[in-house]
Protein backbone atom coordinates (compact mmCIF):
# COMPACT_ATOMS: atom_id res chain seq x y z
CA UNK A 1 0.00 0.00 0.00
CA UNK A 2 1.56 3.31 -0.94
CA UNK A 3 0.06 5.59 1.84
CA UNK A 4 -1.56 8.79 0.96
CA UNK A 5 -2.00 10.26 4.45
CA UNK A 6 -0.85 9.13 8.25
CA UNK A 7 -1.82 9.84 11.43
CA UNK A 8 0.21 10.34 13.68
CA UNK A 9 -0.70 10.27 17.48
CA UNK A 10 1.42 9.69 20.73
CA UNK A 11 -0.01 7.65 23.55
CA UNK A 12 1.21 8.18 26.84
CA UNK A 13 -0.01 6.17 29.97
CA UNK A 14 -2.71 3.38 27.82
CA UNK A 15 -6.24 3.34 29.66
CA UNK A 16 -5.51 6.41 31.72
CA UNK A 17 -2.96 8.33 30.17
CA UNK A 18 -2.97 10.97 27.17
CA UNK A 19 -3.06 10.99 23.64
CA UNK A 20 -1.95 13.75 21.44
CA UNK A 21 -1.90 14.10 17.37
CA UNK A 22 1.38 15.73 15.99
CA UNK A 23 -0.17 18.21 14.30
CA UNK A 24 -2.29 18.97 17.88
CA UNK A 25 -5.35 18.70 16.35
CA UNK A 26 -6.11 15.84 18.55
CA UNK A 27 -5.18 16.32 22.33
CA UNK A 28 -7.06 14.51 25.26
CA UNK A 29 -6.90 12.97 28.41
CA UNK A 30 -8.02 8.97 28.81
CA UNK A 31 -10.19 7.66 31.35
CA UNK A 32 -10.93 3.75 32.65
CA UNK A 33 -14.38 3.54 32.43
CA UNK A 34 -16.12 1.90 35.51
CA UNK A 35 -17.10 -0.34 33.53
CA UNK A 36 -13.89 -1.94 32.66
CA UNK A 37 -13.40 -1.18 36.78
CA UNK A 38 -11.61 2.13 36.37
CA UNK A 39 -12.89 5.16 38.16
CA UNK A 40 -14.62 6.82 35.08
CA UNK A 41 -14.11 10.56 34.52
CA UNK A 42 -13.52 12.81 32.21
CA UNK A 43 -11.32 11.89 29.47
CA UNK A 44 -12.17 9.97 26.68
CA UNK A 45 -11.12 6.17 25.90
CA UNK A 46 -10.05 4.14 23.07
CA UNK A 47 -13.82 2.22 22.20
CA UNK A 48 -14.80 5.99 21.82
CA UNK A 49 -12.07 7.02 19.34
CA UNK A 50 -12.60 3.56 17.69
CA UNK A 51 -16.70 4.56 17.21
CA UNK A 52 -15.87 8.20 16.10
CA UNK A 53 -13.34 6.82 13.75
CA UNK A 54 -15.03 3.73 12.38
CA UNK A 55 -18.62 6.06 12.15
CA UNK A 56 -17.23 8.79 10.52
CA UNK A 57 -15.37 6.37 8.01
CA UNK A 58 -18.22 4.90 7.22
CA UNK A 59 -20.69 7.60 6.57
CA UNK A 60 -18.00 8.72 4.26
CA UNK A 61 -17.88 5.88 2.41
CA UNK A 62 -21.24 5.80 2.34
CA UNK A 63 -21.32 8.97 0.41
CA UNK A 64 -19.30 8.12 -1.97
CA UNK A 65 -21.37 5.18 -2.89
CA UNK A 66 -24.74 7.27 -2.98
CA UNK A 67 -22.46 9.63 -5.16
CA UNK A 68 -21.06 6.74 -7.89
CA UNK A 69 -25.23 5.62 -7.80
CA UNK A 70 -26.78 9.20 -8.47
CA UNK A 71 -28.43 9.45 -5.16
CA UNK A 72 -28.83 12.39 -3.19
CA UNK A 73 -28.57 11.97 0.98
CA UNK A 74 -29.57 14.08 3.25
CA UNK A 75 -29.24 14.16 6.95
CA UNK A 76 -27.43 11.32 7.34
CA UNK A 77 -26.94 10.11 10.58
CA UNK A 78 -24.54 7.15 11.75
CA UNK A 79 -25.30 5.72 15.29
CA UNK A 80 -22.09 4.27 16.00
CA UNK A 81 -21.44 1.82 19.34
CA UNK A 82 -18.19 -0.06 20.06
CA UNK A 83 -18.64 -2.49 22.69
CA UNK A 84 -15.85 -4.67 24.92
CA UNK A 85 -16.49 -7.73 26.49
CA UNK A 86 -14.68 -11.01 27.67
CA UNK A 87 -13.54 -12.99 24.71
CA UNK A 88 -15.47 -16.59 25.68
CA UNK A 89 -13.16 -18.17 23.15
CA UNK A 90 -9.74 -17.20 24.28
CA UNK A 91 -8.40 -15.34 26.69
CA UNK A 92 -8.94 -11.55 26.70
CA UNK A 93 -11.41 -9.05 25.70
CA UNK A 94 -12.97 -8.88 22.18
CA UNK A 95 -14.45 -6.05 20.04
CA UNK A 96 -18.21 -5.88 18.28
CA UNK A 97 -19.58 -2.85 16.55
CA UNK A 98 -23.10 -1.69 15.90
CA UNK A 99 -24.21 0.84 13.31
CA UNK A 100 -27.29 2.42 13.80
CA UNK A 101 -27.58 4.12 9.41
CA UNK A 102 -30.63 6.85 9.22
CA UNK A 103 -31.06 7.56 5.63
CA UNK A 104 -34.24 9.77 5.36
CA UNK A 105 -35.82 9.72 2.36
CA UNK A 106 -34.33 6.93 1.04
CA UNK A 107 -36.86 4.18 0.05
CA UNK A 108 -35.59 0.66 3.05
CA UNK A 109 -34.61 -1.71 0.14
CA UNK A 110 -32.21 1.01 -1.53
CA UNK A 111 -31.14 2.36 1.81
CA UNK A 112 -29.70 -1.59 2.76
CA UNK A 113 -27.91 -1.39 -0.40
CA UNK A 114 -26.47 1.27 -0.50
CA UNK A 115 -25.21 0.41 3.80
CA UNK A 116 -24.20 -3.04 2.37
CA UNK A 117 -21.86 -1.20 -0.60
CA UNK A 118 -20.54 1.20 2.03
CA UNK A 119 -19.47 -1.85 4.19
CA UNK A 120 -17.34 -3.34 1.04
CA UNK A 121 -16.06 0.14 0.22
CA UNK A 122 -15.24 1.45 4.19
CA UNK A 123 -11.45 0.85 5.01
CA UNK A 124 -12.18 0.22 8.21
CA UNK A 125 -15.36 -2.15 7.85
CA UNK A 126 -12.25 -3.94 5.53
CA UNK A 127 -9.84 -3.80 8.58
CA UNK A 128 -12.16 -5.55 10.81
CA UNK A 129 -13.94 -8.23 8.55
CA UNK A 130 -13.96 -11.38 9.98
CA UNK A 131 -11.87 -10.10 13.40
CA UNK A 132 -15.29 -8.42 15.08
CA UNK A 133 -19.03 -8.95 15.10
CA UNK A 134 -20.05 -5.77 13.16
CA UNK A 135 -24.09 -5.21 12.95
CA UNK A 136 -25.57 -2.71 10.58
CA UNK A 137 -29.16 -1.73 11.14
CA UNK A 138 -30.48 0.50 8.63
CA UNK A 139 -33.39 2.63 10.89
Amino acid sequence: MQPLYTADVKITGGRTGAIESSDGALKHSLSMPKELGGSGGEGTNPEQLFAAGYGACYESALAHIARQEGVELKNVEIHSQVMIGKDESADGFKLAVKMDIKMPGIERSKAEELAEKANAFCPYSKATRGNIDVELNVV
